[in-house]
């Protein structure tokens, strides 16, 4: 693994050894006898803001010995124009990897091209590897193990969340079903190239919660589209509240990356009572993190 750019590139095997990765470096916080990241400068270049992205790296680069650099689009050249490849080929002489949090995922993929370091895609609207790979630590955790689970995702068919969780359901084998209005489910092209008939799609929420031991869920319109109110109104009867839960399986958990709206995707009960669950999902950003970081680290 040179870099990682998306869940779909990943192997059955990669994304395990990253989960069993992010498990012990959780177990060994605070006493690391190994510091992969000693002496490296990693640059972290953001043009979306973050609150969980950006502070799960930075003390993760830290605690496995290296230093991070926060570079947003107004700190670089990038904000003025300058073309992608030309930022990596420079970067990539002064620093020892980047992770790049924005919105096209053929920026990232261009800069991994060029820059000749590790890369890592900290968000973009294709894809968010990182958060899918902490959601599915934290669904070891709780549940050990997701074979034989139901796992559900309830809002937009076609996020960059939903296709991380087709792309890993894929991969690992997991029953996934979304749940998603009409509108907003994923294309036939994108579910034809997935071939994964583990992977279901429908407009009907709680027959897709029915018997589920995770539900999952997320902000109807995405970083970037804030203004698209029509799109909003698309998802009524889409929130994840006890209603909805009522036929999901016993000892059920429920999963959100956060921030959340509540009243909207998810109500404030459901939250409040999966609290515990939905804010170790968070923490666990930082442990898959640390993991990423200390696979690609040369």
């Amino acid at each position: 693994m040179n870099h990682l750019l998306s869940i779909e590139q990943l192997s059955t095997k990669e994304i395990t050894w990253l989960l069993n990765a992010a498990g012990r470096l959780k177990a060994e916080r605070g006493h690391h006898s190994d510091q992969p990241l000693a002496g490296q400068t990693w640059a972290l270049i953001f043009t979306k803001s973050s609150t969980r992205t950006r502070v799960s790296f930075e003390v993760g680069i830290r605690e496995l010995g290296g230093f991070p650099m926060f570079l947003s689009k107004n700190d670089i050249q990038l904000g003025r124009g300058e073309l992608i490849k030309d930022t990596a080929r420079v970067l990539g002489r002064m620093v020892h990897g980047a992770i790049i949090r924005t919105f096209a995922q053929s920026d990232v993929e261009e800069f991994a091209a060029f820059s000749n370091i590790p890369t890592i895609n900290a968000l973009t609207d294709d894809e968010h590897p990182c958060q899918i790979l902490a959601d599915l630590l934290t669904v070891q955790e709780k549940l050990g193990t997701w074979e034989g689970k139901k796992i559900v995702f309830v809002g937009d068919g076609f996020s960059n969340m939903t296709r991380s969780w087709m792309w890993a359901a894929k991969r690992l084998g997991f029953e996934l079903a979304v749940a998603s209005p009409p509108a907003c489910q994923p294309p036939a092209e994108f579910l034809a190239n997935l071939d994964a008939p583990n992977v279901s799609v429908s407009a009907d929420p709680a027959e897709a919660v029915s018997d589920a031991h995770v539900i999952n869920t997320d902000v109807w319109l995405s970083m970037g589209q804030e203004d698209q109110k029509d799109k909003e109104l698309e998802f009524a009867g889409f929130e994840v509240n006890s209603q909805l839960l009522k036929n999901a399986a016993p000892g059920h958990i429920v999963l959100h990356c956060l921030p959340a709206y509540r009243g909207k995707e998810i109500s404030e009960e459901v939250l409040e009572l999966h609290a515990d669950t939905i804010f170790q999902e968070a923490e666990n950003r930082l442990h898959a993190q640390k993991a990423i970081l200390a696979g690609l680290a040369r």
